[in-house]
């Protein structure tokens, strides 16, 4: 009888719980799936000139495209985050931050990188 108690007791504030948090949740999933999108977006802000030193270097396409580049990513994450986030034009952002993506994999050579793509995974096969 202790232990329906317990559980009961458990249920309960399960239910309180959900019911003063149920408006929030929604909004919380939605930070969760886009903190990288805009933790890379914030950190391309403060590291500006290490991102477009590097994207010149390695493309050596000259200090102009490489900031339209970086604005670009930068613009396309942030704007991205703030329309899931705001529920405006979810279906695009999400594909602008896939295009982000996608941008990302060729501007930064990690398709090629095999040292990169192998301890990718190896975390994601570890992760199994």
């Amino acid at each position: 009888m202790g232990q329906n108690d317990l559980m009961g007791t458990a249920e309960d504030f399960a239910d309180q719980f959900l019911r003063v948090t149920k408006q929030y949740l929604p909004h919380v999933a939605r930070l969760c799936l886009i903190s990288t999108f805009l933790e890379d977006g914030i950190r391309m802000w403060f590291q500006w000139s290490e991102q477009r030193d590097y994207i010149d270097s390695t493309w050596s396409c000259g200090y102009l495209l490489a900031s339209s580049f970086v604005f670009l990513n930068l613009l396309g994450q942030l704007t991205g985050c703030v329309l899931v986030l705001s529920r405006n034009f979810v279906q695009y952002a999400c594909f602008g931050l896939f295009g982000i993506i996608a941008l990302q994999t060729i501007a930064y050579s990690i398709l090629w990188d095999l040292k990169f793509l192998m301890r990718s995974f190896r975390t994601s096969w570890a992760q199994l």
